[in-house]
């Protein structure tokens, strides 16, 4: 035998271990995340690729067969004008996850921005959370019925009776729910900024937008991606509130909210109307706060055992 074949020493094998890997096993724990993940993920493929089989014009009237209870043709029945119930609920789907994702975006990015400026720059952090404080105090929905009510007609007139509307409502909702991010963005920053490699950087002379960019921002996306889980629900509840309440979208461009406004008045010759779009909009907000929780939970390097 040779000194080769007496020298080899066999070395126990480590399983390759990444932070996204630890996160999405920790993640699959998770029981209610992971059935959120797949409800959620049926109702966007149900959304999105169900008018391609369903190919029944949602606003297509039908006075024949108005208030039908369902039937294989009409799955969730018709409306007091014979328009498909199913149609209804996938297009407005479709303009209610819109509005969710958009209007998340907005309060995320604006959120992030105060949060990072505010924790990192002591002297604008007084000036910055106080004006947090005056949102968080405001009354958010009669402060968005007033908003709505004043511009409107304008943006409408400007843009379109849909696209003036969904940017009216869009841009109420993000700049009315961007103050937990910010405030939870700034206490990750205030802990961060006094870590060891943040100091490191500031001593050789590092420029403050390139630490923010490259050490603060990667570091405090675990509270941001938890928030943009809560954004999408807030923001479909509140874009369905103002539709119930007749400020949405006009009764030709459904929504989830819409179609509840819509069926509120034959809830007892047909209760599937409000049935569906309020189980629709039940079951989407009650996935996304679940997968939030996995997120959380998933994200925090405690309960990974890190």
């Amino acid at each position: 035998m040779t000194d080769t074949n007496m020298n080899i020493v066999s070395e126990p094998l480590h399983e390759h271990r990444s932070l996204w890997g630890d996160v999405w096993r920790q993640f699959r724990t998770h029981k209610g995340a992971v059935v959120g993940v797949a409800v959620f993920t049926f109702i966007v493929l149900v959304v999105v690729l169900g008018p391609f089989i369903h190919t029944i014009d949602p606003t297509f009237l039908d006075i024949r067969n108005k208030n039908l209870a369902p039937t294989l043709a009409h799955p969730m029945g018709t409306d007091n004008l014979g328009r498909d119930m199913l149609a209804q609920v996938m297009a407005g789907g479709q303009v209610s996850m819109l509005v969710g994702v958009t209007a998340m975006l907005l309060s995320l990015v604006l959120g992030a921005f105060i949060g990072v400026i505010a924790g990192y720059f002591k002297i604008l952090d007084g000036v910055l959370m106080r004006l947090t404080d005056l949102f968080l105090a405001l009354p958010i929905l009669p402060l968005l019925l007033v908003i709505i009510m004043l511009f409107r007609d304008s943006l409408r007139s400007v843009f379109g009776p849909e696209t003036g509307i969904f940017i009216l409502i869009v841009f109420v909702i993000g700049i009315t729910s961007w103050m937990q991010t910010a405030r939870i963005v700034r206490g990750e920053v205030l802990a961060l900024k006094e870590q060891e490699f943040i100091i490191a950087a500031r001593s050789i002379g590092t420029r403050r937008h390139r630490i923010i960019s490259r050490h603060i921002l990667p570091n405090v996306l675990s509270p941001i991606l938890v928030s943009a889980t809560l954004g999408i629900a807030n923001a479909i509840i509140t874009e369905s509130a103002l539709s119930f309440l007749g400020l949405g979208f006009p009764s030709d461009f459904p929504t989830w909210g819409r179609l509840l406004f819509d069926g509120k008045d034959f809830m007892q010759l047909t209760p599937a109307r409000v049935i569906w779009p309020g189980l629709a909009i039940s079951l989407t907000v009650l996935s996304v706060n679940y997968i939030g929780d996995g997120l959380r939970d998933a994200l925090d390097p405690r309960i990974r055992g890190r």
